[in-house]
């Protein structure tokens, strides 16, 4: 159905120009459902993390036409395309990018706190809310660079959520993590789509996270095979 679809990429064309011209996306169309958990895979320089920044809205040099939300994005402002991210994208790198000064707590809060549309009570109550849903309750008011590499990166996923996103994307999100804490962060993927109807899409190296997923798009020079 029409009101599934969360994400519609039709006819997605880029092109680098440094050293010279080269075609990395190939005309790329696909549609993306609610709650479905996405994985993109492919060999390095297959252009699955291009894609990914062109589904993001962070990258807008590109040819074809991107919806997300049933809102057209192709060529809105950087503006318009931050605020829109902002409300409807969450981020999980491969490395977290947490502010080390500021407590997981804090952390968490800030997408909120840009977003403007809740009281500083009302974002504190769900950045808690997110915490203890992702088993760090207990280390909210932490300093996040006092915490291990997965508790990192659980706090990244909790911040991810804070807005409530159409989509949450994922740039390698276990590439840094042991065997037990990608196992930890697969988990709560497959928990929020499952649970929560949250739309995942993951770009992955690690064959065992992909085989989970619900779907897989295998990107090979720069076209869908």
């Amino acid at each position: 159905m029409e009101k599934d679809i969360v994400l519609k990429a039709e006819s997605i064309t880029k092109y680098f120009y440094e050293p010279e011209k080269f075609q990395v996306l190939k005309g790329l169309s696909f549609e993306v459902r609610k709650s479905e958990f996405l994985a993109l895979i492919g060999k390095s320089g297959s252009g699955k993390s291009t894609l990914l920044y062109v589904l993001s809205t962070m990258d807008t040099d590109y040819e074809g036409r991107l919806s997300i939300n049933n809102r057209v994005v192709t060529g809105g402002t950087q503006n318009e395309l931050a605020a829109f991210r902002n409300e409807h994208i969450g981020f999980v790198f491969q490395f977290h990018y947490l502010l080390p000064e500021f407590s997981a707590l804090e952390n968490v809060m800030l997408p909120a706190m840009k977003l403007k549309k809740r009281s500083k009570a009302e974002i504190e109550e769900k950045a808690y809310q997110h915490l203890s849903l992702l088993g760090l309750q207990d280390q909210a008011l932490k300093r996040v660079n006092k915490l291990s590499g997965g508790q990192q990166q659980r706090v990244a996923i909790a911040r991810a959520l804070i807005n409530d996103p159409t989509i949450i994307m994922g740039d390698e999100p276990t590439g840094n993590l042991d065997t037990k804490n990608t196992q930890i962060v697969f988990d709560i993927f497959k928990e929020l789509s499952k649970e929560r109807n949250q739309t995942i899409i993951a770009v992955t190296h690690d064959d065992d996270f992909a085989n989970q997923c619900d779907r897989i798009i295998e990107l090979s020079d720069g076209s869908i095979i």
